[in-house]
């Protein structure tokens, strides 16, 4: 038996119900990971159908293509130990599985049994828990495996799996194996990337690596699998207590592999030593199986005669805030795009701050794209799209900006826009909409048979501009097969400061999970910083210098948003007491004044009492943003994180107690 065995933590950037290629990048993961001396990897969550094929998981067809899947992988683990995902039906119920593959043999299916049901997960909707300490042996497709909850037990060294979810609860069946003896602890995950995330699941990795005494390996999915969550990937490595290796995260591989050679009888010292630690001599179901451990040769063991392909991955340092957030929005419009086959991007520049950073994005894509995989691969990838093989010229092919003016538009914003487009070198254009307004109005004044009045008729004359701007950007995005960009963010979904089918119109809407506060935030960064990768974007401060408007008043009115709303970090502020902490009106006021002391309680009260109507009133807007990126925990998006009903009674009671 080994003293020392070489693992890996593989991520996969999958698509659901693609099965060639999913079963492709699984191939070329174990290749990479049996180039690189690993004799155990361990594979995502579901990587063989995707996490995110919703309802079809209750689809028994895809059960069975699944087991096809499997079937076609088993005989490419010769001499290794893989563990993959995969969902499986038992007694008509589905079960979200791994199975454990031992030397082209499957060795048999661990069923998780804590489901996510929180948040953007609805697992309880499609999979049934599987109970603790229940082993059967089910048939599947002719042949009898061992299923359910269970440790393996290989030539001596003991491998339990914890799956995703069941490393997140108290009660995690980690605390089995360590009264097992287990060694090894496998965790394949599709944990979804929130700002922060990362170091939460270093924690739990880390405490389990301590507290069992056992080497941890854990596995994530990669990219934007399925259109609004993104997987960061960084699979993480821990021994002994602490984080030894990390794979890159937000990489636009198919394919990364973090590695590390573990020493077993170290972590068997340990739990010898653990005075506290309680031994079931009998208890855990457990299989026992034949397997040729490698010894691990000089060459493997000693990182200078290493190769590069074998070289042990290290930890990284944590990234901050803007990194994160920059990273996962590039990573998520290259999937997107990509997985749409749509030839790039479409916006309406509107000079503001909201469609710049939208903007912004399609370059930073290609930019770290390009920086990760070098532009020849990057072509290869998005080969679809027949690039040239001089990168200076893509940015014409993959993104359109216009510049719609009306004789509200100010100077300020128009040459904002056209600074943006330089800096972006994208394709860009400018055109009036003053006569398509005027032909909306003059036909309602008719019908009406009076004039229309910024008295009277406000916000109907503010929303037919902000219409009238939506079909011309959208023959840009059919005439170029294109993905129109929405620009609204989180702060104007929240009270509904935005035109329906005028500035939310798009096929992906990427900054709805984002607060206007931050994202201003965040444009100052990339214009003083940005990533190594980048540099600063300096064009942005034509961007930065501005107060926030929506220029659909007269000039005279001297409109901006915060003059409209609120200040916009009163407004977050009030909407995470509200609908993170689900406080009521007094409560979310009290709330606010606290952190924002410097404002007085009228205007508080006032503001608060704004904020509850309008978000009462505003929740079918929400219901028709278009997809957005998952990227923050405090999204608002009510297919995937925040439900609210559409009709209510608006906290009417509850405002007039304030």
């Amino acid at each position: 038996m080994a003293h020392s065995i070489r693992v890996g933590a593989g991520c996969l950037n999958q698509i659901p119900l693609d099965w060639s290629g999913n079963r492709r990048r699984i191939l070329d993961a174990i290749s990479q990971a049996r180039a690189a001396e690993v004799s155990v990897l361990c594979l995502p969550e579901l990587a063989i159908t995707g996490y995110g094929c919703e309802d079809h998981f209750l689809s028994h067809e895809v059960a069975t293509r699944a087991w096809e899947s499997l079937v076609q992988i088993v005989p490419e683990t010769q001499n290794m130990v893989v563990a993959v995902g995969l969902p499986i039906w038992v007694k008509n119920a589905v079960y979200n599985s791994v199975a454990l593959l031992v030397d082209g043999q499957i060795a048999g299916l661990v069923a998780k049994q804590n489901l996510a049901g929180d948040g953007l997960h609805y697992e309880p909707r499609w999979f049934k828990a599987w109970p603790e300490g229940i082993l059967i042996a089910e048939d599947f497709e002719g042949e009898t495996i061992p299923t359910g909850d269970l440790i393996f037990n290989l030539n001596g060294i003991r491998i339990g799996l914890e799956v995703c979810e069941d490393a997140w609860v108290a009660d995690r069946p980690g605390r089995h194996f360590s009264s097992s003896g287990v060694d090894l602890i496998l965790n394949p995950s599709a944990s979804h990337f929130a700002f922060g995330k990362q170091e939460v699941r270093e924690q739990f990795v880390i405490e389990a690596s301590r507290a069992f005494g056992v080497a941890y390996i854990y596995a994530n999915l990669l990219g934007n699998e399925s259109g609004r969550a993104i997987f960061d990937g960084g699979g993480l490595i821990a021994d002994h207590g602490k984080i030894t290796a990390e794979g890159r995260r937000f990489s636009f591989q198919e394919v990364t592999l973090a590695l590390k050679s573990v020493d077993i009888e170290r972590n068997r010292l340990y739990q010898a030593r653990t005075a506290s630690r309680r031994v079931e001599i009998e208890g855990h179901p457990e299989i026992e199986l034949p397997f040729n451990w490698p010894a691990l040769s000089n060459v493997a063991e000693s990182s200078s005669s290493r190769t590069r392909a074998t070289q042990d991955s290290q930890p990284v340092p944590p990234m901050s805030k803007e990194e994160e957030f920059t990273r996962a929005m590039a990573l998520a419009y290259f999937d997107y795009m990509r997985k749409s086959w749509s030839n790039g991007f479409v916006v309406s520049l509107s000079g503001g701050a909201d469609s710049a950073a939208v903007s912004c994005f399609a370059k930073i894509m290609i930019d770290l794209a390009t920086a990760e995989l070098g532009t020849e691969a990057t072509r290869q990838r998005l080969s679809y799209l027949k690039l040239p093989k001089s990168k200076a010229t893509w940015m014409k092919k993959l993104l359109f900006c216009a510049y719609q003016g009306t004789k509200h538009s100010g100077k300020v914003t128009r040459s904002a826009a056209q600074k943006i487009a330089e800096m972006l070198t994208c394709d860009y254009a400018e055109w009036e909409v003053d006569e398509l307004v005027e032909g909306y109005e003059s036909t309602i004044e008719t019908v009406l048979n009076r004039q229309l009045s910024w008295k009277k008729d406000d916000l109907t004359r503010q929303n037919i501009q902000a219409r009238v701007r939506a079909p011309g950007i959208w023959m840009f995005a059919n005439i170029r097969n294109a993905l129109l960009l929405s620009t609204s963010n989180r702060s104007e979904a929240a009270v509904g400061y935005a035109t329906m089918d005028g500035d939310t119109s798009g096929g992906v809407s990427p900054i709805a999970g984002i607060d206007k506060d931050y994202l201003r935030s965040w444009l100052r960064w990339m214009e003083a910083e940005g990533l190594p990768e980048t540099g600063p974007y300096k064009n942005l401060s034509f961007i930065n210098k501005q107060q926030p408007t929506a220029e659909l008043r007269p000039k005279k009115d001297k409109q901006t948003d915060e003059g409209d709303l609120m200040p916009y970090e009163v407004l977050d502020t009030i909407e995470r007491a509200a609908i993170r902490d689900k406080k009521g009106p007094k409560a979310a006021m009290e709330f606010a004044l606290r952190h924002h002391p410097d404002h007085s309680k009228k205007d508080m009260k006032a503001w608060t009492i704004k904020f509850f109507k309008l978000w009462s009133r505003n929740q079918w807007k929400r219901e028709r943003y278009a997809v957005s990126f998952h990227v923050d925990d405090l999204n608002l998006d009510p297919k995937s994180w925040c439900r609210f009903p559409v009709l209510s009674s608006g906290f009417a009671e509850e405002l007039a107690e304030l």
